[in-house]
């Protein structure tokens, strides 16, 4: 026999009697609720690929935030140019004398041809700047789509039209290509063309121009989002009690756009992170002798490495492709947690 359900400390309890004898002891069953977040959470502990990218991905940002100390205990750092320190280490044409690129204890991923800087270094640290890029690129975007993308979905009337029509004419922009054109403007405008440019108006430079044609397509999936919040039932209790505009949006819109921007969020980054490496690649982003993913493809890529030491792209190209693929499925991931009627 079942007794009639019980409230303890706000928890729902349900009290069952056992057999009848003077040994019988009710048992109480609690019944907790669960709020979204926690459901996600343990929806997304159940997958197995998900918490596997995790861990991949915080392996990537904490080798970027430790780079300093990891080079500290390896015992070198990026900058120093080996072809002088060392000449016995490599031939006349600058080229590691052993095989593979000079791989061996001392240097663990080899030493480059030319210069002759420590690949291992060289990539954590290269790791360190990409990553502190593109975080910065994600949040200027964020900040971005959540301010005019939110408020022209809300707001409506002109203010949608407006924003609206700003991102139909930043959509039309070529990306990549304003990129490689806009990277030079940009910097002249800090640092004059017959002074050397310093690394961190190079920094600011590849932060700007990413965020300005980045932040459009997150804006309009806000919008959207609060398109179709502004005429749900809560909206208008707030609005008839008298809550300002700012207030609703604050205390009632923002909240539940969070799953949209947290799984657009886990797309952009990887995203930023391939674009700052293409843009320093092509000579338009980070140079030497600041150590970056995207410089290291492009020396990669010379006649001197290609011919004498093609494991030269291997650490910088497969910890990339490690990187993304952990990232996208981190996004994937994070999707399913939130919404369990998706699957894969």
């Amino acid at each position: 026999m079942t007794s009639p359900i019980d409230i303890e400390g706000g928890g729902t309890s349900v009290v069952v009697d056992g057999a009848p004898g003077p040994g019988a002891k009710g048992e109480t069953v609690k019944l907790e609720g669960r709020s979204p977040g926690q459901l996600m959470w343990m929806r997304f502990k159940r997958d197995r690929t998900g918490v596997i990218s995790a861990y991949v991905v915080g392996f990537f940002f904490l080798t970027g935030l430790l780079a300093p100390l990891i080079a500290k205990v390896y015992g070198k750092n990026p900058y120093t140019v080996y072809a002088d320190e060392r000449p016995d280490l490599f031939d006349s044409a600058g080229v590691p004398v052993r095989p593979n690129g000079g791989i061996s204890g001392d240097f663990w991923f080899g030493l480059e041809p030319g210069n002759g800087y420590d690949v291992f270094t060289k990539l954590v640290y290269g790791i360190r700047t990409s990553l502190m890029i593109s975080v910065a690129v994600t949040l200027a975007v964020v900040v971005t789509g959540i301010l005019l993308g939110v408020a022209a979905g809300y707001l409506g009337g002109r203010t949608d039209y407006f924003i609206g029509r700003v991102i139909d004419f930043l959509l039309a922009f070529p990306a990549q290509l304003f990129f490689i054109a806009s990277m030079p403007v940009v910097v002249s405008l800090f640092v004059s063309p017959r002074d050397e440019t310093p690394t961190y108006v190079r920094v600011v430079a590849l932060i700007l121009v990413q965020w300005f044609l980045g932040w459009m397509g997150l804006g309009r999936i806000l919008r959207g989002t609060a398109l179709a919040l502004r005429e749900r039932e809560f909206i208008e209790a707030a609005k008839v009690s008298g809550a300002s505009p700012w207030r609703i949006i604050r205390k009632e819109i923002l909240p539940n756009i969070v799953t949209p921007l947290l799984v657009q969020s886990t797309y952009l980054l990887p995203n930023f992170v391939t674009a700052e490496a293409g843009l320093s690649y092509l000579g338009v982003g980070i140079v030497e002798p600041t150590p970056d993913w995207g410089q290291m493809f492009s020396k990669a890529s010379t006649e001197l490495v290609m011919q004498n030491d093609i494991t030269y792209m291997f650490f910088p190209g497969v910890s990339m492709i490690i990187f993304v693929v952990a990232f996208n499925l981190l996004g994937d991931s994070v999707r399913d947690a939130f919404d369990p009627k998706t699957a894969r």
